[in-house]
């Protein structure tokens, strides 16, 4: 496969795991498909987590990789971009890529294990209130769920959206990695489309 023919393939799915990263970003703001906890929020009494209004997963998963796909995708086109400038810069386009997935990876991996704000009460703490009742390992029991009370539903709304934004971020990285290399091969040997203008001067000089 040329390296032009490889900046599509990896282009692609990074649209794809772009959209679906700002699209779970979003959806974090509404526990339970609800507006009402994210206009309650505030400093003082939050019912948001801090890892959703980093929003990872909307910038860094998001508007730090869609950029670079844009780029990346022109590299397997025949314009300006498919040429070993273009193949050189889709390099430091995928390196952003890669901070963006390194800080949705992050912001994802904290939200996951320090889990959601909630309503909660249990034997200990009859009286129910705000908070975050899972700053430990709660993953694996899942008995703790039923801790939260309001919103319904809400431990596994934000252990399935974070789990989301986690792999996404994983497979970003990956693809963002991987155009870093087929770009420098790139630089140094150039695009399909290189090649095809050469043999096409070549016929037309015959």
């Amino acid at each position: 496969m040329c390296t032009g023919a490889c900046s599509k393939f990896i282009a692609i799915p990074l649209y794809v795991l772009a959209l679906v990263s700002a699209i779970c970003n979003i959806m974090l703001f509404f526990p339970d498909f609800d507006t009402q906890y994210a206009s309650e929020d505030n400093e003082e009494d939050p019912r948001l987590t801090d890892e959703v209004k980093y929003m990872g997963g909307f910038i860094g998963g998001g508007i730090m990789v869609i950029i670079p796909a844009i780029h990346i995708h022109l590299t397997s086109a025949k314009n300006c971009c498919a040429n070993r400038c273009g193949m050189f810069l889709s390099i430091g386009f995928a390196g952003l890529g890669v901070l963006g997935a390194i800080f949705s990876l992050s912001v994802a991996s904290v939200g996951l294990s320090n889990g959601p704000v909630c309503q909660w009460s249990n034997t200990e703490s009859p009286t129910p209130s705000w908070g975050r009742p899972f700053l430990n390992s709660y993953l694996n029991n899942k008995e703790m769920w039923d801790w939260c009370k309001v919103p319904e539903n809400v431990v596994e709304f934000n252990v399935a959206l974070f789990s989301t934004l986690l792999v996404a971020a994983i497979l970003e990285l990956i693809l963002c990695a991987i155009q870093m290399v087929n770009g420098l091969f790139g630089c140094i040997c150039g695009t399909c489309t290189d090649k095809e203008e050469a043999v096409g001067s070549r016929t037309k000089t015959v």
